[in-house]
Formats: C-alpha cells, structure tokens, sequence
C-alpha cells in the first residue's frame, strides 16, 4: 500500500505547517525570553491540542491508514513506529492535559503541571509529510526522461495514399503498412523502414549519440527521432503501443517498480528492528522507573516517546528505492534501459562479458568482399540466387548480400518457399531451384578451397551457397569493427571484467577480431543452443557472467546469463530476454551500464550505512544514555526533526546520481 502523490501530501503539509508553528511556539514558550508570561499555562495547552488534532487526525491521515494495514497484516515498517511515535505523544498529553490534576504527584512534574508534547505529534508529523513529498519528487524527477519520450512523438502524420495524394492524419489512426512522408525539420510519428529518399536522423533522444545518422531505402527509422536534412518516404511498421519508443517508456516504468535484491535485505531488517525498537522503548520506562530521578515515570515515559520517534526507519526504507529509481532515471537518459532492478544490481559485481560480434563489437553492415564460385556457377547468377533466397531475411549478411546485388543491378526472382534456421543459415526455392545459404562447414571449406579467400579476408566471415544440393561456391562478407570498440573493450578490462566474443562466425574470422581488439578469448562457430551451454560453463566455473547479444537465436543465452543485456538495434525477443536493453548497439553503452550499476550499488551501500549508523547511534540517546554523565536527554521534537533530517540526507545522497558521469 504507497502513499498517495504529492498533489495529495502538498495541502495536508501546508495545514501542518500552518498549525504546527504556534504549537512549536507555544511549547518551547519558557525557553523564549518573555513569552512564556503571555497565555496561562492551560489557555496554552488548549491553543496546542486544536491545533495538534488536525494535524495529527487530518495532515497524518495517509500514515495512519499505513499504520492500521501493517498491524491487521502483522507487517511491522516504519509507518508502525512513526505513527506509534506521534500517537504517544499526542494522547499522553490529551490525558495529560484532560486528566492532568487528577494523576499521581509522579507525573506532575514542572512549574507548569503535568508536561505536553503535542510538538512532537505536530512537528514530527510536518517533518515526515514533507519527507515524503521529497521523496515523491525525487521519482517524479526520475521520470522526465520518460515524460521527455512520450512528448517526442508527433500529433499528426503525413500519409500518402496509393494515387500519390498526401493528407494530415492523427497518429493514432495510423496502422502498419500505411506510406508516410517526413519533411525536414519534423519528428518521426511511428517505427518504419525507408521507402524512398533519403536524410540525416537525429536519434540522441533514443540513442545518446550526438550525431544525426544517415538514412537511406530500406534503412529503418525510430518513431520520435528527428529528421534534419532531406526529405523521405517510409512504410510505417510498428505503431502505437509496439514502436520501440513504447517499448522503452513501459521497459523504464517497470524497472521503477521492480525491486533489488538488497532491498529485501533491508526490509528484512526493518521487520525485526521495529519489534526490537517497541523493546527497547519498553526498557527505557522500566529503566527510568528503576533508576531515574523524580519525576521517574514522567522521564520514562518522555524518553520512550523519543526511542520511539528517532528509531524510525524512515531513512533504511528509503536507502534502496531512491537510489534506484534515481539510477534508473539517470540511464533512461543515457540510452540504458534498466527492465529489472534487480538485473542493474547484479551487473555491478559481474566477472565475465560473453558478447556477440555483428552488430555489437563491429558495425553491424557487412560488405561483400569477394565472390568465389565454382565450375559451372557463374558469380553473378551465384550473388543473384542467394540474394534472391535471402530477400525476406532481416539478418545483416543476408542484406549486404541483397544489397550488394541491387548494386549490381540483378535482377532477384521471387521466393516460393523459405526455411530459416537460427545459427545454420536459410533454405529456399527460388525458380523451381533448392537454394541453401549459411554456414560453412568444415568439410565444405575443404572441398570448395576456401584457403585463397582466408588469406585476403582473414577476418570476414565466409558463407556457403548450396544449389539443388550442390556446393556452389562461397561468398566472403567483411563487418569493420567499430570505431568506438577498442576503447571500451580496453575500459572494460580495466573495471575488471574479462571479455569473451560468442560468434557464429568461423574460427580464422574470430580470432582475427579477438585478437585485433585484444580481447580474453573468443568461442567461435558456436550455434544458439551452444550460447547458452557456453553461460552455464562459465558460471559453472564460478564466474558471474553478463551475456549481451541482440538476435532472437541469443535470446536463450540472455536468459540464461546472471546479466542479460540486449541491444536496441536488436530483435523484440532478445530484449524480451534481457535484464538491461542498451538503446546503442555498441559497446560504449555497455560501459556506461557498468559505471551506471556501480554507481547505484555504491549509492545504496552508502545510504544503508548513513541510516544504519543514525540509529545505532540516535536510539542510546534518545533512550537517556548520555544523562548520567552530562545530564543531557533528548526532546522528542528534537528527535523528530533528527529523523527526518536523516531522510533528507538519504535522499539527497540518492539524487547525486542524477550528474554521474556515465
């Protein structure tokens, strides 16, 4: 059961505030030179019960509702000792001030009669209102990354129908298929692929990349990206609620509930520290009747009120969520999306990086490199078979090999049937002929004399095309690393990760990466279902391994990984399976996912120690410790405010993580 939101808690705080001033005047009126002689003794009792009983019965309603939930549920939290707190204070000094002449001589102790402490009731309640409304303005501060994305996407589309003719329409009609025109200047309205055109995209909002990105036909195109330059034509595919723009706005909105791991070591905690406050609160009365002064019951009772108040855990329960929410809120920006906050936990103690290589250590868009065929199989009419067999594919070496015979002006002959499977290539009937493209395998690579091309393309990847089940040659595809990626694998060997490539690529092109970026190792021809038996491997052998991939034949081993991280640029599936989604399909936005969970695990343990620390040290106080040697106690009031300041000190902690350097 949460708390309502701040619109909620803001009127309550000001009818605190309002009436909790003359009450805190009014009680601290003998320590004020010359305001204590203005209202008798009693008129000034009254004056602080009508203004106590608002605050304490109206302005603290929301935590006595919580209060209630957590005895008939026999949940003990911080709502149960706040609560307990200010409730002792306020009908103590009731019964106090209804009853006061009528109590043993024990507890009319003072000038004034019997004590009162309706400014702990009033202030404590004023403190822990106004806590709770930083608090929600901190995960409302988290949130303007998402409230940022969903003002990103327009109102209005331009959509062309078949005769050429262009309307405006509301976005929201807009369905897959439909052809729409993007001027420059305008934000993209829904997810698609370019028809025609061609222009640079601004995609920093999705992406934190600074510079636009070329796009061209057949290029796809992020709902809400900016289009900066030329104008284009594009066929909406994802709309609605399935553009990758939804996607990330409801992946942040889920992660912000989700809850860590070491959140539930502290709420643990706080349900046996409550039980052990309302001891401890029992002790102090017993203590003070035993050996305290006279009035020995008033000090008693006054120092349980204390104990009761500073031991709230208000700052343990919030230690965890605000830096998680605020950590959360702080990679939405980034281009890191955390979908459960226990996987960005994790990451911060993960040993091992197993990676896939398309896409992610190199740039994604193959070239074909060179052709070899064989006898009776003209190079040509090979590219033009396997590009024809590969048209319906969505895998990058299926389109460099499409695109490179578009280039070359072949003419490709629709598919009859298609058959893909996942790490081993397609199989087609392209005019009434078998095509099959994929992998090569290692008695192929014999019988086709794969050698001459290994030794001018060391590092591209070789892919076999077999016709009417005869091997007809290979076809050689190079994907450049990327620019950014030696830096980052150096980065990360630096935080203490090992880094290992997964690759369905052959053995001569992976270890050419491997060793062209200087990684750990490299696992190469490695199927789908080996992925995954690679992750268990590695944490078999005690490491904490983090898997990031972006294919569904990787979505196995993402679930499989103490850490799945899949990228953006990646399929539905893989993201599905995945603990973080890196809207960035390069290794860069991995590093800044690993200085971003470090960072939050740091900012936890931090909190914990401060709230921790607080009451370890606040509760002997409270309780009289100090007043043997120095006769000092501790004012309720006073206690009050020491607990919310360490709310606000917890909080504040926590927001920090809205400048880290990522």
């Amino acid at each position: 059961m949460g708390l309502p939101d701040a619109h909620y808690l803001w009127p309550r705080f000001w009818t605190a505030l309002a009436l909790a001033t003359p009450v805190f005047i009014l009680s601290m009126g003998e320590m004020i030179p010359g305001l204590g002689h203005l209202l008798a003794p009693r008129l000034s009792g009254w004056i602080q019960f009508l203004c106590t009983t608002p605050v304490f019965f109206w302005s603290g309603a929301p935590f006595i509702r919580r209060w209630w939930v957590s005895l008939r549920e026999r949940d003990t939290n911080m709502w149960t000792l706040i609560v307990t707190g200010t409730g002792t204070a306020y009908f103590a000094s009731t019964a106090a001030l209804l009853w006061g002449d009528r109590l043993p001589a024990a507890l009319r102790g003072g000038a004034h009669g019997v004590p009162l402490y309706f400014e702990a009731a009033a202030v404590t309640t004023t403190l822990v209102l106004l806590g709770q409304i930083l608090e929600q303005r901190a995960h409302a501060r988290t949130d303007v990354a998402i409230r940022a994305l969903l003002d990103l996407a327009p109102a209005q589309a331009h959509r062309v129908d078949a005769t050429g003719h262009e309307a405006d329409v509301p976005v929201a009609v807009l369905v897959p298929g439909d052809r729409l025109r993007v001027r420059p200047g305008e934000k993209i309205p829904v997810d698609g692929r370019v028809l025609d055109g061609a222009s640079h995209v601004d995609e920093s909002m999705l992406t934190g990349e600074p510079l636009p990105v070329a796009k061209r036909a057949a290029d796809a195109v992020s709902a809400g990206t900016l289009n900066t330059t030329g104008t284009f034509l594009f066929r909406a595919e994802r709309v609605g609620g399935a553009t990758l723009l939804a996607q990330i706005i409801r992946l942040v909105e889920t992660a912000r509930d989700s809850e860590a791991p070491i959140q539930r070591v502290a709420d643990r905690v706080v349900e046996w520290f409550v039980p052990a406050v309302a001891v401890i609160a029992l002790l102090t009365v017993g203590a003070w009747l035993w050996f305290g002064p006279e009035p020995r019951l008033v000090y008693g009772l006054v120092n349980a009120v204390a104990v009761l108040i500073i031991a709230c855990p208000c700052a343990l329960g919030l230690a965890t969520p605000v830096a998680l929410v605020t950590g959360i809120g702080r990679g939405a920006q980034a281009g890191v999306l955390v979908k459960d906050a226990a996987a960005l936990e994790t990451l911060a103690g993960v040993t091992t990086l197993l990676i896939d290589k398309t896409g992610t250590l190199t740039e994604g868009r193959p070239e074909v490199a060179a052709i070899e065929a064989q006898v009776g199989f003209p190079a040509d009419e090979l590219l033009r078979l396997a590009a024809s067999a590969e048209a319906g594919s969505e895998h990058p070496l299926a389109r460099a090999i499409v695109r490179t015979a578009q280039e070359k002006g072949l003419t490709l002959t629709p598919v009859a049937t298609f058959t893909a499977t996942p790490g081993h290539g397609i199989c087609a009937t392209v005019g009434g002929r078998l095509i099959e493209v994929g992998r090569v395998t290692p008695d192929a690579a014999e019988r086709l004399g794969n050698q001459p091309l290994q030794r001018l393309h060391p590092a591209a990847t070789l892919v076999a095309v077999r016709i009417d089940g005869r091997e007809a040659g290979l076809i050689a595809l190079a994907d450049r690393v990327k620019a950014t990626t030696l830096a980052a694998v150096a980065e990360l060997r630096r935080l203490g990760l090992k880094v290992y490539m997964v690759t369905g690529d052959r053995t001569a092109s992976a270890q050419a990466v491997a060793r062209q970026l200087g990684l750990d190792g490299f696992h190469a021809e490695v199927s789908p279902a080996r992925k995954q038996e690679l992750v268990r491997e590695h944490r078999a052998h005690g490491e904490r391994v983090v898997f990031a991939g972006d294919g569904i034949n990787d979505a196995p081993a993402l679930a499989a990984a103490d850490v799945g991280i899949a990228m953006g640029t990646g399929t539905d599936i893989a993201m599905h399976s995945a603990g973080l989604v890196l809207l960035r399909g390069d290794l860069g936005a991995l590093v800044a996912a690993v200085h971003l969970s470090r960072a939050v695990l740091r900012t936890i343990r931090q909190n914990l120690f401060f709230a921790f620390a607080y009451n370890v040290l606040g509760i002997p106080i409270a309780a009289g410790a100090l007043y043997p040697f120095t006769g000092w106690l501790l004012n309720p009031m006073l206690g009050a405010a020491a607990m919310s300041l360490s709310c606000l000190s917890v909080t504040a902690n926590a927001l920090r993580l809205r400048r880290v350097k990522l």
